[in-house]
């Protein structure tokens, strides 16, 4: 990943789950909570694919693994988000603009629903049933709400960001430079010759030239 991705994706996750924990998590909503640190790496997994969405999914979701007041063990939620942001980056376009809004939702609806099934799944093999006290279903409702409801205020924002970072001038204009200098080496690897001489030798050509073209004027001025 490019180092102002990077640096990006860092800032956003690490104020995600700040929100999420001081703010969002006392909230004491009916069933679920809003999943903030989700909605941000489907916002940057939408604009940087399916490797990137991974790779993101992956630190944020250790983060909160090891962020107190987590109560689970290391890793858990790590693996999930892992694996929802890499199915999450394969609905990233080509261009990595989305034309509508609908997709997005789409991806916010299946996300939420995929996390806590996952979750739950997880929870099972490790021998943690807190889910079935809860009530699955209910769960799975209330995530998918709660994630609909905050997704239109979180996930563009994030996209734009991440859409800003990929177009930084500075990057472009290097990237210009190096292609420059490289179609010059390749020209002057073939002759031997540098460009600059090549055109320093054109220019006294057409001087020649000019010179020679006014003595014939003058010549036939004389005659």
């Amino acid at each position: 990943m490019r180092v102002n991705r990077i640096l990006l994706s860092v800032s956003l996750v690490v104020v995600a789950l700040v929100i999420q924990v001081s703010i969002l998590a006392r909230l004491h909503l009916p069933g679920a909570v809003p999943d903030l640190l989700l909605l941000t790496v489907l916002g940057l997994a939408l604009v940087y694919g399916h490797v990137g969405g991974a790779l993101i999914g992956f630190g944020a979701g250790l983060l909160a693994d090891l962020a107190p007041p987590a109560d689970h063990a290391a890793g858990r939620y790590a693996l999930v988000l892992c694996v929802i942001g890499y199915l999450a980056g394969l609905a990233r376009p080509d261009n990595g603009r989305l034309r509508s809004a609908t997709g997005p939702m789409v991806v916010v609806v299946a996300a939420a629903i995929g996390t806590t099934l996952l979750y739950a799944g997880v929870g099972a093999l490790v021998g943690d049933t807190a889910a079935r006290h809860v009530g699955l279903p209910g769960l799975l409702f209330t995530a998918a709400l709660y994630d609909l409801l905050l997704a239109p205020f979180v996930v563009p924002g994030i996209m734009a960001l991440a859409r800003r970072a990929e177009n930084d001038p500075l990057a472009e204009a290097n990237s210009a430079a190096q292609t420059t200098d490289i179609s010059s080496g390749w020209l002057s690897s073939g002759t031997g010759l540098r460009i600059g001489s090549q055109r320093g030798g054109l220019r006294v050509k057409a001087a020649r030239a000019r010179v020679a073209r006014a003595g014939r004027i003058k010549g036939v001025k004389r005659l």
